[in-house]
């Protein structure tokens, strides 16, 4: 993030446990209903199964990474998770009134849309006092005044991140946020999001393909390949053949591949 960086980490009661994992940081409440609950998930594109038996649950205030090859429906799940997407069969339930909020891979705006980011973060009608918040914590001050279309990857991705956050969701959902970041601030902003439940009280669910945030920064990991392959904490993934068989020792960067996922039943 160049000259900008995010507010660094400051929780009082887990300042003395840095570099423990996300379960020593953030211990999950006494488990609530579901924010949101989908049972039973079909949906097929023409002759392709794209999701199939799907049956997952997000609790308040977890976070919960969505790994899986390319094409195993990961966007489609999250597209089925915000709504934005029908199931062919089965069921999708959420708590009334649920907020929810979606950082997606890509934000084009072109050029000739004169659209500064104090402009677009003021499209969400937010208390003046989270606005200041969200923009000191993610160190947006210096962006303010710059046109959206001009803004880096890093940059951009940041602006996006502000604006979902100034919705106040209950759910966050981050689709592979990390892209066009360098690898400095995608460690800062993986730092974040991991903090994102005490400082802004939200669930996250966020598709990534860093093994070490998979493992080290999340509390639930769900691997999908058309359908849920195995999901537990990262202990009990990491000891799930589906997994051992996907990345054997102890790599850090993975891209998780197709043709190595066991599906139950095969």
């Amino acid at each position: 993030m160049n000259a900008s960086r995010l507010t660094p980490p400051v929780p009082p009661s887990t300042a003395h446990s840095a570099g423990r994992s996300i379960h020593a940081l953030l211990p999950l409440p006494d488990r609530q209903d579901p924010l949101i609950a989908l049972q039973g998930i079909q949906l097929r594109f023409g002759a392709r199964q794209v999701l199939r038996d799907i049956d997952l649950r997000i609790y308040p205030r977890e976070i919960v990474s969505l790994i899986g090859p390319n094409g195993a429906g990961k966007s489609t799940l999250i597209k089925v998770l915000l709504g934005l997407q029908t199931g062919d069969a089965g069921k999708r339930t959420l708590q009334p009134g649920l907020r929810c909020a979606y950082v997606p891979q890509q934000f084009e705006l072109s050029p000739a849309l004169p659209l500064r980011v104090h402009d677009l973060l003021a499209l969400e009608k937010a208390p003046a006092a989270l606005h200041q918040q969200v923009v000191a914590e993610i160190r947006l001050e210096s962006l303010l005044e710059h046109q959206v279309s001009t803004l880096s990857g890093g940059e951009r991705q940041r602006v996006l991140l502000a604006r979902a956050l100034l919705r106040q969701p209950q759910l966050l959902v981050l689709d592979e946020p990390m892209q066009g970041l360098d690898a400095h601030s995608e460690a800062e902003l993986y730092h974040y999001v991991r903090e994102l439940p005490w400082r802004h009280g939200c669930a996250v669910v966020m598709v990534s393909h860093d093994l070490h945030w998979v493992m080290q920064g999340t509390h639930r990991v769900v691997c999908l390949n058309q359908h849920i392959c195995c999901s537990g904490t990262p202990a009990q993934v990491a000891q799930h053949a589906a997994f051992q068989d996907l990345f054997g020792g102890h790599r850090l960067w993975y891209q998780h591949h197709h043709d190595h996922c066991q599906h139950d039943g095969d």
